[in-house]
């Protein structure tokens, strides 16, 4: 028998692969938190309204850039459908990553996934009918941010369908969590202006102004967030101890601005809206 002996190189392995997991989870708890205020938002706002046929109340909400155009049928029912859909997307995307369902319920995790994928697929597929066919104020950079945006959920879903069907689930539960980070960019996009507008705040004129972040946003808010994955699995997959501290910090600090978005959205602009309802 020989024994081992643990070098402080070799403690620190265990610690910072931890230190990883519990930021990991930090994200996780908040994002639940805060898509869980999302889903309930969509459904109380347009739920009732959208199920009566009442489309016309939908101009309520002042934030909307193009709601309900009277004898626009076909465009009605693409935004109904889009927001109804945002909220499956939203709610099973968010349960598909409880590793506990997963483990315990794999039937119930693959008819979650499969309505996911099918719903970030026709969301998509609608977004883009939205953008290119009815035009929702949306133009230029915004336009091409959205649609490319929606060819990245269409190819990561369909990577993620495919590697399912291959049983490839190491793979799949990769491409799977890309799309749930694409899917949700309105969300993240939400999130990133009201958090902006703390950070940029006591800076006054010397920060970007709020429209020229807004343009770059909307491309920042589904390629960080992907990019901000792509790190996580670099470092847990292959990174040493500092870079899985350092990962870790970068998670926690992400998962803070994030909170802070999140907390600013429900405030400012869903309980405002939910309020006058």
């Amino acid at each position: 028998m020989t024994a081992t002996v643990l070098t402080p190189a070799s403690r620190a392995k265990p610690a910072a692969a931890g230190a990883l997991e519990a930021a990991a989870k930090l994200w996780f708890a908040a994002a639940v938190i805060g898509q869980g205020l999302f889903v309930f938002y969509i459904l109380a706002a347009y739920g009732p309204t959208t199920l009566s046929g009442d489309f016309a109340a939908w101009n309520q909400n002042k934030q909307l850039l193009k709601g309900y155009v009277p004898g626009d049928t076909a465009g009605n029912l693409a935004f109904a459908a889009h927001v109804l859909m945002a909220a499956v997307v939203t709610f099973g995307g968010t349960l598909q990553l409880v590793p506990q369902i997963r483990a315990r319920a794999p039937a119930v995790h693959r008819w979650i996934g499969r309505a996911f994928l099918s719903t970030a697929i026709l969301a998509s597929l609608v977004g883009l009918y939205m953008v290119w066919v009815r035009p929702t104020g949306d133009s230029g950079a915004n336009a091409i941010a959205i649609s490319l945006d929606a060819v990245l959920i269409l190819t990561f879903a369909g990577l993620a369908w495919r590697t399912a069907m291959a049983r490839d689930f190491v793979r799949h539960r990769r491409w799977a969590m890309r799309t749930f980070m694409v899917a949700n960019g309105v969300w993240f996009l939400r999130l990133g202006i009201v958090a902006y507008g703390f950070i940029s705040k006591p800076f006054g004129d010397a920060a970007p102004s709020m429209g020229t972040f807004f343009d770059i946003w909307n491309f920042g808010c589904y390629l960080v967030p992907l990019a901000i994955l792509e790190l996580y699995f670099l470092a847990k997959a292959r990174g040493g101890p500092r870079g899985r501290l350092a990962m870790a910090g970068g998670l926690v600090t992400a998962t803070g601005l994030m909170s802070l978005g999140i907390a600013g959205t429900w405030f400012g602009m869903f309980a405002p809206v939910l309020a006058k309802l």
